[in-house]
This record gives structure tokens, sequence and C-alpha cells, in this order.
């Protein structure tokens, strides 16, 4: 008899611990998507719950492409504009002793005028120039009216022998990080990662940005690459471009998977079925393919999409959903996985109490 009431205590206190068990690691209730948590010690995290659907995927691929093309600038067809450390050429036709030879060892540049620091020139008869600011085409008006009172009609041509003003600089997972000149030619972004010697394999072409002033902005170089010349982002003097390396571009699998692992990125491209499978895919006896969640932004306002993949054709869409970087991808478990690991929890007290039992009894 008293065997049987201590049987019957045990089966009590199994009841209460099942009753009052929490499943190991997270836990996503659907109806509310909060988390559940024994006590609640800051504020609750109320997540949107986002189906993914082929409508969503849509409307996420035209955000992107909106998103990678930044407002271009409004295009100045005007000419160079002269500044401090421009090298110039002048030329006065059937009047070489106005010309500064070149000569068969010496380059226009070394021979030309150096513009100061105070952005002027000094040249015979006309004496110093102001020429900051000024593009060839006006200089080369100055020149001339200031030389008509020595040359009848003077024939006058300003040429800029070496653009040194206006520069822009190049950093990171690049070929060979440098300043880049500006000349007289629109200089774009992909112009100027080109001329110092293209991107490493290591970089990140979907978050370049460049730096103007004390704003960021922010490129999609791999969209635009893509689409061309379209949403180029035309540089200005003083501009820095930064291409990051890609070793910060993963999302982390977690769950009822093979290998719960981080997955990297790939030129910026990751979709979810990639991630699953760079995590040895679901596990078929634990997994609960209608719940696959995928939690996204900042802790105090997440939003979680959800892919119910119970049928094969739905995983087609886990082909098509693209994934962010730091994202956090988690496969449910079935009840029946949750209700094993509470049995394996709370089975090694089971095992001591009917220990404890047949040693009371004996």
């Amino acid at each position: 008899m008293r065997r049987k009431s201590f049987s019957l205590m045990i089966l009590a206190g199994l009841a209460t611990l099942l009753a009052g068990c929490a499943t190991p690691g997270m836990k996503m209730d659907v109806s509310s998507m909060t988390p559940v948590a024994p006590e609640p010690t800051g504020p609750q995290i109320q997540p949107r719950l986002i189906p993914i659907t082929p409508q969503l995927i849509a409307e996420q691929a035209r955000a992107k492409t909106k998103r990678s093309r930044p407002t271009a600038e409004t295009p100045d067809n005007s000419d160079y504009r002269i500044g401090p450390g421009d090298v110039l050429t002048v030329t006065v036709w059937d009047h070489p002793e106005l010309t500064i030879p070149a000569g068969e060892f010496r380059s226009a540049e070394i021979a030309g005028h150096l513009v100061d620091a105070d952005g002027a020139i000094f040249y015979p008869y006309v004496g110093i120039l102001e020429v900051a600011g000024f593009t060839t085409g006006e200089i080369r008006k100055l020149i001339a009216e200031r030389l008509r009172h020595y040359i009848q009609k003077p024939q006058i041509d300003v040429r800029v022998a070496a653009y040194r003003s206006k520069k822009v600089y190049v950093a990171g997972q690049v070929g060979t990080p440098n300043v880049v000149p500006i000349n007289d030619r629109p200089l774009t972004v992909v112009e100027a990662v080109n001329l110092v010697g293209g991107t490493t394999p290591e970089a990140d072409l979907t978050d370049v940005r460049v730096t103007r002033g004390n704003q960021v902005h922010q490129l999609d170089l791999l969209s635009i690459y893509s689409a061309g010349a379209e949403g180029n982002f035309r540089l200005r003097d003083g501009d820095q471009i930064y291409v990051p390396d890609r070793s910060d571009n993963q999302v982390y699998v977690m769950g009822e998977v093979n290998d719960p692992s981080t997955a990297a990125m790939r030129h910026g491209r990751l979709s979810l079925a990639e991630a699953i499978s760079a995590a040895g895919g679901m596990d078929e006896d634990l997994a609960d393919a209608s719940q696959i969640f995928v939690i996204r932004g900042d802790i105090h306002q997440p939003s979680v999409y959800q892919l119910n993949a119970a049928s094969a054709d739905a995983m087609l869409l886990a082909t098509a959903f693209p994934l962010q970087k730091h994202d956090v991808v988690y496969v449910s478990p079935t009840g029946l996985t949750r209700w094993n690991r509470v049995v394996r929890q709370i089975l090694p007290t089971i095992q001591t109490l009917w220990q404890t039992d047949n040693l009371v009894n004996r």
C-alpha cells in the first residue's frame, strides 16, 4: 500500500512537471508572436508577423530596386573649373616667345603654368591673373583681352596640362586604395573604383558608402552594375568612397536544422532556401516545416516573416525570399519534439524517485 501511494505521488509530480515545463530554447507563440518568457523584466516586444507570399516577395524586389538607385544629381554640363594645383598650358599662335615650349624632354605638365594656392598664375605682359573658379574658355578670353594692348588680334589656346585641384578618395576592399583626380569629364563611383583596380573578392558591393561632408550615401553597386549606368552616383571634390568587406554579411540559422550555424552572404545575396541548405537542411524528424521564421530588425520592434513550407511547392518561395545581413532564421520543432525534450529533461528525476521508492520499501 505504501509503494502504491508513493507511486501515485510520483505520477502527480510528473504531471505537475509536464504542465509547468517550458520548452528549451526559443518557442514562437504564433497567435501573438511574443517570445514566451517566464518573467518579463522589460518592455514587451511586439513583433509583426508577416506571412511570406509571392506578393510580399514582389513588393520587396520593387523596393530594393528603388532603394539601390539613389537620386542622381542634376548633370552639370559646365566645363571644368580651375583650382589651386592645376597646371595650365597657354599657346599664343605666331608668337612663340609667349608660348613656353615643352621641348623634347619636357612634358606640358612640367613646363606649364602652375595655379598657386591663391588661385593665380603669372603670364608675360598680363601679370598676375586670377584663374581659380574659371573655365579654360573664360581664361582664354581674359588673356586675349589683356594682350590686345601688345598684339593685334591675338589667337590663344588654353588647356589643362594636369588636373590636381579636385580629387576623391577611394579606400577599403579595392585593388589599390588611392586618390583619384577629377578632370573635365564627370567622375562616377563605378569609374573611380575601376581606376583604383576594381574591388577585391572580399568586397561587399551591396553597401558601398560615399561620404560627402556630413552625409553618408549607401549604394548597392551590384544593382547598379546590373542596371547599367542608371543610378550611378556622380562625385564631387572631396568625396570619400569606402568599400567594406563582406565578413559582416552573415545570417544565423537556428532551430531544427542539422547544423545550426552562420551562413555567409555571397556577393551580398542569400535566399532563405540557401541559408537552410547551408545549415544542412531541416531535420525531417524534428522540424515543423509549417513554422519557419525569419526574424529581422532591432530588438525593440522586429519583423518576423513566417513561411509555411509544409508542401513541397511552398519551398519555391524560400528560394525567392532574399535575406538581409544579421537576419535570424529559426525552424520550429514539432509538438512531438517538444514533448520528447521535456521527457528527456525530467527522466533523470523520475529515475531518482523510483530508486528512492525501491530503497524505502525494501
